[in-house]
């Protein structure tokens, strides 16, 4: 396995895999890894004869300088996991190196980024849609690979592969949980003891709602009482739990009537979880 830093490398590498013929998978992470990210290394990896894992924290979906400042970095501990995996490549730029002198573009998925994460975090979405096309670009990759957990960023990258005819397949992967339920994420690690013992109540109390929802409780009452059972299990806000169609995160008022997501975003112990199940 190595790791490249330049754009020039990567395509000299990648174009030596296609001419022998060979599929290559990309997995875009920000670093950070933990089995969430192992699984879908293990998913290019059955699909794909090479797989890329690239490694960017990305300054452009950052709202808060901050939280850019503050997010983990652990390079070595992230490429001796990808070695045990059997990754042929990463891809670990320099900010310049993606952004280079003079950048001016900007990729915008109208739509499907707007509501739930795209109201709650302004301009995130073009961030993660003008990287992610960048990586497409760069990797020339014929699959890449997403968790489900991030479940509106999937469909902001479904929809911008369709419009802009961007050749590769996007392969949605489901969401790792802990034994709990807890969906696997890196800011798990920043919720303390108690926290951490509360936090799996919002897989329980989404479970429940969308399993009301399925057997035809009425939309509103069910998402309010969802909303009330968050609060009383000891989280500090909800910021929203929604029910919205599958793939254009349009609002949906009466559940079966197509493919929809329960969806939700909430603050405990001063940590930002979200999560979302099928209906």
């Amino acid at each position: 396995m190595q790791i490249l830093r330049t754009v020039a490398e990567l395509r000299t590498r990648v174009r030596g895999w296609k001419a022998d013929g060979r599929q290559v998978g990309v997995v875009p992470t920000m670093g950070a890894l933990h089995e969430g990210h192992l699984s879908l290394v293990r998913a290019a990896k059955r699909g794909c004869d090479r797989v890329i894992v690239t490694i960017f924290v990305n300054p452009m979906q950052f709202n808060n300088p901050e939280d850019l400042a503050k997010y983990p970095r652990a390079e070595d501990t992230d490429a001796a996991l990808l070695a045990a995996e059997g990754v042929d490549l990463i891809f670990a730029p320099a900010p310049e190196e993606v952004y280079p002198q003079g950048f001016a573009s900007r990729v915008i998925v109208s739509g499907v980024s707007a509501p739930l994460e795209g109201a709650m975090r302004p301009d995130h979405f073009e961030g993660v849609a003008t990287v992610v096309a960048k990586l497409f670009g760069m990797t020339q990759a014929d699959r890449a690979y997403f968790g489900q957990k991030d479940w509106q960023q999937l469909q902001v990258v479904r929809r911008m592969v369709t419009d802009l005819n961007i050749a590769v397949e996007v392969v949605g992967c489901e969401t790792v949980r802990e034994a709990d339920g807890l969906a696997l994420s890196s800011r798990n690690l920043r919720l303390d003891p108690l926290a951490r013992a509360q936090a799996p109540g919002l897989y329980s109390i989404l479970s429940r709602a969308a399993q009301a929802l399925r057997g035809g409780a009425a939309v509103g009452t069910t998402l309010a009482g969802a909303v009330a059972d968050l609060g009383q299990a000891g989280f500090d806000r909800v910021e929203y739990v929604e029910l919205r169609d599958a793939a254009t995160l349009d609002p949906i008022t009466a559940p079966g009537t197509r493919p929809a997501r329960l969806l939700a975003a909430v603050w405990i112990g001063g940590v930002r979880l979200i999560d979302n199940i099928p209906v």
